[in-house]
C-alpha cells in the first residue's frame, strides 16, 4: 500500500505545483474538475450508503457552482438557478423527498461552491501564486504532522463519533504545523506584504479550518458507512479524500486575505 501512495504523491505534487505556476485557465480547469470529482465521489457514496440524492442533477449544479467561482461567472445566478433546479426536480418528480433535496444541495454547495475558491485564491493580485504555494504548503505539512502526532502520541480522542483515529494531540500538531509552514514558506518566498502577524494568523485559518473540513469529510463517509470516498488515487482513496481540508481552508484563507 505504501508503493502506490508514494508513487501517486511523486506525480500528483509536481502537477499541482505546475498548474498553480500557470494560473490562469489551467488552473481553474483544475480546480473545477476537482471539485466536479468531489462532487461525483458524494453522489455514489450516498447511493452506497442507501441515501436518496439527485445524482444527475447534483453533478450538473456542482460542476456549474465550481465554475461560477473559478472562472469568475454570474456566482448569484448560478448559485440561484442551482437551488432552483434541485428544487424543481424534487417538486415535479413522482416521489418527493425533502431529504434528497437536501443531500443535493448539500453536496452541491459543500463540494462543488465552497472549494472552487482555489482558484480564487490563486487569482489575488499581486501575489496569488506564492498564496497558493502556502496554502498547499500548510495543509500538506498539517495533514501530515497531524497523521504522525495522532499515531505516536494520540492518546484523548478529538471526535471519536465522526473520526475514531483522530486525536487532540494530532490535531494541536497540525494546527502548530500549519502556523508554523505559512510563517517559514511566506519568508522563503519573500512575501512581504502579509507580516508575520498575518502569516500566523493565515497559519491558525488553514490550521482550523482545514482540519474541519477533514472532520465534515468524515462524517459524509460515515454516515454512509464507507472508509474511502473513492478509488481514484491509488493508495490514497478517492479525489475528497485528498483534497478534504481544502473544502473550508480554501474560501476561509481567501476572505482573510481579501479583507486583510
Amino acid at each position: 500500500m505504501l508503493l502506490p501512495r508514494l508513487m501517486t504523491a511523486a506525480l500528483g505534487i509536481p502537477l499541482v505545483l505546475l498548474l498553480i505556476h500557470c494560473g490562469g485557465l489551467a488552473w481553474a480547469a483544475f480546480v473545477v474538475a476537482v471539485c466536479g470529482l468531489c462532487v461525483f465521489e458524494y453522489g455514489q457514496a450516498l447511493v452506497a450508503g442507501g441515501r436518496p440524492v439527485q445524482r444527475v442533477v447534483l453533478l450538473a449544479c456542482g460542476a456549474a457552482l465550481a465554475m461560477s467561482v473559478a472562472l469568475a461567472g454570474p456566482g448569484e445566478a448560478i448559485l440561484t438557478a442551482a437551488v432552483a433546479a434541485i428544487v424543481l426536480r424534487e417538486m415535479f418528480g413522482r416521489v418527493r423527498s425533502l431529504e434528497r433535496l437536501s443531500f443535493t444541495l448539500f453536496g452541491a454547495l459543500f463540494l462543488g461552491w465552497l472549494p472552487a475558491h482555489l482558484a480564487l485564491v490563486r487569482e489575488l493580485r499581486p501575489d496569488g501564486e506564492k498564496l497558493t504555494y502556502i496554502l498547499f504548503s500548510a495543509v500538506w505539512l498539517m495533514d501530515s504532522a497531524a497523521y504522525a502526532a495522532g499515531k505516536t502520541l494520540g492518546r484523548r480522542k478529538l471526535a471519536e463519533g465522526l473520526s475514531p483515529k483522530k486525536t487532540w494531540e494530532g490535531a494541536t500538531a497540525g494546527l502548530l504545523c500549519a502556523v508554523g509552514g505559512v510563517v517559514l514558506m511566506a519568508r522563503l518566498l519573500g512575501l512581504e506584504t502579509l507580516g508575520w502577524r498575518g502569516a500566523a494568523a493565515l497559519g491558525v485559518i488553514i490550521g482550523v479550518c482545514g482540519q474541519l473540513s477533514d472532520l465534515a469529510e468524515s462524517m459524509i463517509k460515515r454516515a454512509v458507512g464507507l472508509k474511502d470516498s473513492g478509488n481514484l488515487l491509488p493508495g490514497h482513496g478517492g479525489v475528497m479524500d485528498r483534497f478534504d481540508s481544502f473544502i473550508l481552508a480554501a474560501p476561509a484563507a481567501y476572505y482573510f486575505l481579501v479583507m486583510k
